[in-house]
């Protein structure tokens, strides 16, 4: 299935992810418990040899050169090298005759560590990552008793570094597993994959496949489709296959199709949204008219003796889903909107007088701020035409000025205040675009930002 939308992380953008979540690996290492440790161990000139260490203590892990990579077919992929890390404990020796206790510090120098992360979606198109493999070499190892004989005890030190870095390997990658699924899987799953607009609509933000990897990103391809909360059917037309241009300036990048849009316009037709009522009492003060038969007598005399000085109703609304097209030039509709007129009896029922056919060229202005994409329309001139009548034949050339009237008066405000609101990116919690812009391609919009993460 070609995605309506499609979102772009580049290498600056997994850059700063990565920061994020260094800083939340090095307290989360920093929190390993070790297992105390007991053996013996066999010293030239001095014999068999028992100790024991216990309340290991890691007084800090640093992680201080890492990077991460997109791997094709693979991933993601998190290199961290020259890492270090400080513990202190308490120590019990037997030796022959000679029993002590005392402290002892350890340093861990030179950790190299590399973690593969496959990255996915569910069944019900939410993304998922996971720790496919993980690997941890520990170079150096030391450790320094403190007491009345820490220079014999110094002696078998070999022993005993071998035994930690065996369990700190160990317990390194097991602790990058955890944090991976408790952290890591826990965040993204934050990304809503659908997301309710208003009462009638909302946006399925569903992945069409798991994300792609590639030398310079990780692209991940979106259902991108509005639906109605009422009653969600198959838009008639499908989106057509969509490349983003190899720009790599921004931390993350949206492709919106036209697709995408066009079955916004589709949810909101099929729910009703796009029947409009203008009455007199929405008429602008300062406009020197009334929605009555008496004013539009002035084009349809029969109006007068039909329904004399009787209140009207216009009532507007799609025949079909408007249908917008996008080019380097921007967006640009021609909806056909029907506006059916009524005459308000003395007892409120509705008595119907015509029915008009409006054309009108609209083009829209598209903007991303706050996590959304926001718009407005521009309208051109009204084209008019008398589509049904009972009230007899009528020039609708004297209407042009009216109909611009309401248009754009009553009409524009209305929708523009929706659009001002503008409609949700997929973006899990926390959360900010800054830096962005909006560019125009053929059948789609190109949006880019740079991020910005809003710690708990």
């Amino acid at each position: 299935t070609n995605p309506g939308f499609v979102v772009r992380i580049t290498q600056a953008g997994l850059d700063y992810a990565h920061q994020q979540g260094i800083m939340i690996l090095e307290k989360k290492l920093a929190q390993l418990t070790l297992p105390d440790i007991s053996g013996d161990s066999r010293v030239l000139r001095v014999g068999k040899v028992h100790y024991e260490l216990s309340r290991l203590r890691l007084r800090n892990f640093h992680l201080p050169y890492s990077r991460i990579s997109p791997v094709p077919d693979v991933g993601l992929q998190v290199s961290i090298s020259n890492a270090f890390a400080e513990l202190d404990g308490d120590w019990r020796v037997k030796i022959l005759f000679i029993r002590d206790h005392g402290s002892f510090d350890l340093k861990v120098e030179n950790v190299y560590i590399k973690i593969s992360l496959k990255l996915g979606s569910d069944a019900a198109g939410k993304p998922t990552v996971s720790t496919s493999d993980c690997s941890t070499r520990i170079s150096k190892v030391r450790v320094l008793f403190s007491g009345k004989f820490g220079w014999l005890y110094n002696l078998f030190h070999s022993a005993i570094e071998s035994k930690f870095k065996k369990i700190l390997e160990s317990k390194v990658c097991d602790s990058v597993t955890k944090s991976v699924h408790s952290e890591l899987q826990t965040y993204i799953r934050t990304l809503p994959v659908t997301a309710k607009i208003d009462a009638r609509t909302g946006i399925d933000y569903s992945f069409v496949a798991p994300p792609a990897a590639t030398a310079q990103s990780l692209d991940t391809g979106l259902k991108g489709e509005f639906y109605s909360l009422a009653h969600r059917s198959t838009a008639p037309f499908s989106p057509l296959p969509l490349s983003l241009p190899s720009d790599h300036d921004r931390m993350v990048y949206f492709g919106a199709s036209s697709y995408f849009f066009n079955t916004a316009g589709f949810a909101y037709h099929t729910s009703g949204a796009l029947v409009f009522e203008i009455t007199d009492a929405m008429i602008p003060k300062d406009v020197d008219f009334h929605l009555n038969t008496s004013t539009f007598s002035a084009f349809a005399p029969q109006l007068e003796q039909m329904y004399p000085n009787m209140p009207m109703k216009l009532r507007l609304s799609t025949l079909t889903a408007p249908f917008l097209n996008i080019g380097p030039g921007g967006i640009s509709l021609k909806p056909v909107v029907d506006v059916q007129a009524y005459a308000i009896l003395p007892n409120s029922s509705l008595a119907p007088l015509f029915v008009l056919s409006l054309v009108r060229n609209v083009s829209a202005v598209i903007d991303m701020r706050s996590g959304h994409i926001a718009g407005s329309l521009n309208v051109g001139r009204i084209k008019l035409s008398l589509k049904d009548s009972v009230v007899g034949t009528f020039p609708v050339r004297l209407l042009q000025s009216i109909m611009n009237i309401f248009a754009s008066e009553i009409l524009l405000p209305r929708l523009n205040a929706r659009l001002d609101e503008g409609f949700p990116l997929p973006l899990p919690d926390r959360i900010q675009l800054f830096n962005s812009f909006v560019r125009f391609h053929q059948n789609f919009l190109l949006l880019g930002a740079d991020v910005h993460f809003q710690p708990k």
